[in-house]
């Protein structure tokens, strides 16, 4: 495997893998988050404000500069960083650094209020899911208090009292007290595009990782959130847990038991048992998502009302047979193929490989962690996932989500 691992003059880590014969050329730089958003919704404006206009372009200007030479720009907001990313032909990857620098650099954000009247619009329109719904009102409870739970009507609550000022000076913060990371994957010469990588993004305020003021979410007790809509013929239920994640010990065991539990489809627990011979489930899943400071496991079924007492039943008796008895060797193994099968597949391009390794790397895991966990999800035993299932799923904190007719 071709890869060169180094630092840019101002401290930024770097990855340049070659993928040979690959026509396109992909680059993510993710910027991390540090502190909470002054108000929820102001991060997400960001993202979808940097790519709007430049002092070179106008928004107009610059999207005819993107489609002239075929370049996929994109700025994405997660909680824990902002990412900026574009794939391009090789031959045309010094315009796209070019356009990169300029939007990161010289941002107007001057299609500030149209942008709040659209994400005002998409929000209201996401909500009349009643799976968002639940979803929502499941994200408030498990990180009340908490900078992880923006959740859409509360972003919604804030939006129209969000200032311009408020939005720039938050991504000037960002972009001075931020640990930066960038991944460039393709077939290029690295050192035919490295002294224009050193000109541009080498020039961007020092990468640094010595200023975190996000605290840690903590969930203490049981909470329940219950959502009566009219229009339902289903129910919708979310029952999650505050869980370790990426970079601890209980990580890979972690995501082996969200495969084994209900992340794998037809073959999972929940849906053998709660879908087939029960018969209780439109839909039935888990899901796992990782935040720098913690994880968070949830279980997700769509229901009849008259259905949820022995829905939430089916839940606590899954719960309790993996916390007690050790998986088998073949369910184990199955997990295992499973999410390393989907780890290569969500790995297969040059852009979600730059991706991949950008965001370990602003999470200070490493450009390698992707090729790590592989290797220790294969040597997680029965046993590891017996004790880990008694650490995450605590009987005494957890939320539960309700939206019913």
């Amino acid at each position: 495997m071709n890869k060169k691992i180094a630092k840019l003059q101002n401290n930024i880590e770097y990855i340049y893998k070659k993928n040979e014969d690959t026509p396109r050329i992909a680059l993510c730089l993710d910027f991390s988050i540090n502190r909470p958003e002054s108000k929820s919704g102001v991060y997400s404006l960001i993202a979808r404000l940097l790519f709007q206009g430049t002092k070179k372009y106008n928004s107009e200007e610059l999207a005819n500069e993107f489609d002239k030479y075929a370049i996929a720009f994109s700025s994405e907001i997660f909680p824990n960083f902002l990412r900026l990313r574009f794939v391009c032909l090789n031959e045309d990857f010094s315009k796209a650094l070019e356009l990169l620098n300029d939007v990161v650099k010289n941002s107007t954000f001057v299609e500030f209020e149209k942008e709040k009247i659209k994400l005002a619009g998409e929000i209201t329109s996401e909500l009349d899911s009643p799976h968002a719904l639940a979803s929502d009102a499941y994200c408030r409870k498990i990180f009340e208090n908490h900078y992880y739970g923006a959740s859409l009507t509360k972003v919604l609550e804030t939006l129209d009292s969000i200032e311009k000022n408020e939005v720039i000076n938050s991504y000037n913060y960002i972009l001075n007290n931020s640990k930066k990371s960038l991944a460039i994957v393709g077939d290029i010469d690295l050192d035919e595009i490295l002294p224009q990588i050193e000109d541009t993004i080498g020039k961007l305020p020092i990468s640094t990782d010595n200023n975190f003021h996000i605290d840690k979410p903590e969930l203490n007790e049981i909470k329940k959130s219950e959502i009566i809509k009219s229009d339902l013929n289903q129910a919708h239920i979310i029952k999650g847990w505050l869980v370790p994640t990426y970079g601890q010990q209980e990580y890979p065991a972690v995501v082996l038991l969200n495969v084994i539990l209900g992340a794998s489809g037809m073959s999972s627990r929940l849906f053998s048992e709660l879908r087939d011979k029960q018969g209780l489930a439109y839909v039935v899943r888990s899901s796992y998502e990782t935040f720098r400071l913690a994880g968070n496991f949830m279980i997700y079924i769509a229901t009849e009302p008259r259905n949820i007492e022995t829905s939430l039943k089916g839940f606590d008796e899954q719960i309790e047979k993996i916390k007690s008895i050790p998986v088998s060797d073949k369910e184990l193994n199955d997990a295992k193929s499973n999410i390393i099968g989907k780890y290569d597949l969500f790995a297969e391009t040059n852009i979600q490989q730059a991706c991949t390794y950008a965001k370990y790397g602003v999470l200070g895991l490493g450009f390698n962690y992707f090729e790590d966990i592989k290797e220790q999800i294969k040597a997680v035993t029965s046993e590891q996932i017996l004790h880990c299932a008694q650490k995450c799923f605590d009987s005494d904190k957890y939320v539960i989500s309700i939206v019913k007719p």
